[in-house]
C-alpha cells in the first residue's frame, strides 16, 4: 500500500486538484508540502492534531514538510467559521505564540537541514507595500469568485470588513512566495479551507503559467478537527500547564462511540489494518478502543511515563473512585458565601458547566453527584470546611469530574 493510498485508507482526504500527479509526487517522496498555523494562542490545541500527525506520516515517507507560522495573517484573522470577527493580536502577542507553536511543533516534526522547515510568513507579508500588491496579484483575484466562497457567504450576513477580505488574498500570496522561494509545490488544509486554497493554486498558475505544478489537498474533517478538544466550554491545549496530561487523556477517552475507530485511523500511527479490525468491536471493545486512542496521543504529546500515569489514574478513578492526579480546581475564601456554596456555582466553578442554567439543569435531571452521592436539589449548599483536606469530587455524568479544594 502506498502512501498515498494509505491517507485515504484512513479517510483523510477530502478534494484534492491534479490527483494523479499528487499520488506520484508524495508516493516518490517529492513532495514539499506547506500547511499554516495562525498563531491566535499561546499552545497548539487538540484540533491540530490531524495536521501535525499527518506533516510527520509524510515526513516519514521521504516528503518535506514547511510549519507555516501566521505571524502575518493572524494580524488579520481567517472569518472561515466565525461569525464574528477575530480579536486583534499585538505584533509582540503574535511573536510570543510563534514561539510557543514552534516548541510544541518540534515534538512531532523533525526539523534541520534537508527536513521540515519551519517559516512564518509576517517575514514577507508585512513589509509588502500595498499598491505593489494590488500591481502584482490583485488583477488575478475576480471579487464575484471570492464572494461565491464558502468562507464568506456565512459572514454576508452579519457583514464582513474589507479587513477580513483581504484573508484570502494573503493565504494565496503564501503559497505563491513559498513556491517562488522554497520549491513549494503543495497545500494541505482543512476542508473548510478550499476556497482560499483554491486560490493560491490559482495564483500561482495564472502568475507562473498552467505548467506550474502547484497542487491543492483538503483534509476531510479537519474543519471538525478544529472544533474537536473543547469539552464545557473550554479548550483542549498540548500545554501541560493549560491541559494536564490527566485531561488530555480523559478527553480522548471520552470520545463517542461513533468517533473512536475514525479517530484511532486519522490521528494514530497504529497499523490500518488493526485499527480497521476495531470496527467491529461492540460494548467493552469500544471502552478498550478508547483506551488505546488516549493512551497512543497521550504518550505523543506528553511522553510514555505521563501516558502511563494518566492511564493508570484514569482506571483508579473508575474502579475506586479515586485518583492521584485527579484534575483540581483550587477555590479561595471569597467563592464563598456566609462559609457556603451553593451546587450550582459549584458545578460552574469546577469547569463541569458553562453557565448556571446548564448546571442548574444537570443537578435536576439527577446527573451530578458530589463524593459519589447524588444531588437533585438545586439549593443544596456545602460548608467551606467540606473542601479543606483532599477536597471534594465533583461529577457531572458518569465521564466528567474534577477534585474541587479550598486554597
Amino acid at each position: 500500500m502506498t502512501t498515498y493510498e494509505e491517507l485515504k485508507r484512513r479517510g483523510l482526504i477530502a478534494q484534492v486538484t491534479d490527483e494523479k500527479l499528487i499520488q506520484e509526487m508524495i508516493d516518490s517522496g517529492k513532495a514539499t508540502f506547506y500547511i499554516g498555523f495562525d498563531c491566535t494562542a499561546d499552545s497548539l490545541t487538540a484540533g491540530h492534531f490531524m495536521a501535525l500527525t499527518l506533516m510527520k506520516r509524510l515526513q516519514m515517507a521521504g516528503n518535506k514538510p514547511i510549519a507555516l507560522i501566521g505571524g502575518g495573517t493572524t494580524m488579520i484573522g481567517d472569518p472561515s467559521g466565525r461569525t464574528d470577527m477575530r480579536k486583534m493580536l499585538t505584533r509582540e502577542d503574535i511573536d510570543h505564540n510563534a514561539e510557543c507553536f514552534r516548541k510544541q511543533m518540534e515534538r512531532f516534526i523533525e526539523f534541520g537541514p534537508g527536513k521540515a522547515q519551519m517559516v512564518n510568513n509576517a517575514d514577507w507579508l508585512l513589509s509588502l507595500n500595498y499598491v505593489e500588491l494590488l500591481r502584482e496579484v490583485g488583477a488575478c483575484f475576480s471579487v464575484n469568485n471570492m464572494l461565491r466562497a464558502e468562507c464568506y457567504k456565512q459572514r454576508m450576513e452579519k457583514g464582513l470588513s474589507f479587513f477580513e477580505f483581504n484573508y484570502m488574498i494573503m493565504q494565496s500570496y503564501d503559497f505563491y512566495y513559498l513556491f517562488q522561494h522554497y520549491g513549494c509545490n503543495m497545500q494541505f488544509g482543512g476542508d473548510d479551507q478550499w476556497s482560499n486554497m483554491l486560490g493560491g493554486t490559482e495564483l500561482i498558475r495564472k502568475k507562473l503559467g498552467k505548467d506550474a505544478h502547484a497542487m491543492t489537498i483538503t483534509l476531510l474533517t479537519d474543519s471538525q478537527g478544529k472544533k474537536m478538544g473543547k469539552t464545557a466550554g473550554n479548550a483542549v491545549w498540548l500545554d501541560a500547564n493549560k491541559t494536564t496530561p490527566f485531561e488530555f487523556y480523559q478527553y480522548w477517552r471520552n470520545v463517542g462511540d461513533a468517533d473512536v475507530v475514525k479517530c484511532l485511523k486519522m490521528l494514530t500511527f497504529l497499523p490500518i489494518e488493526e485499527i480497521e479490525a476495531m470496527e467491529a468491536w461492540e460494548g467493552s471493545q469500544l471502552n478498550r478502543a478508547k483506551e488505546i486512542l488516549a493512551y497512543e496521543l497521550t504518550t505523543m504529546v506528553h511522553g510514555k511515563e505521563e501516558a502511563d500515569k494518566a492511564q493508570e489514574s484514569a482506571r483508579a478513578l473508575f474502579s475506586a473512585g479515586a485518583a492521584s492526579d485527579m484534575p483540581t480546581t483550587e477555590l479561595a475564601a471569597d467563592d464563598f458565601t456566609d462559609g457556603a456554596l451553593d451546587i450550582i456555582s459549584l458545578v460552574v466553578k469546577a469547569g463541569l458547566a458553562p453557565t448556571r442554567s446548564e448546571a442548574r439543569r444537570n443537578v435536576q435531571q439527577g446527573g451530578v453527584t458530589v463524593d459519589d452521592e447524588k444531588v437533585t436539589d438545586y439549593t443544596t449548599t456545602f460548608p467551606q470546611d467540606r473542601f479543606a483536606g483532599d477536597g471534594v469530587v465533583v461529577r457531572r455524568g458518569k465521564k466528567n469530574f474534577r477534585k474541587v479544594v479550598v486554597k
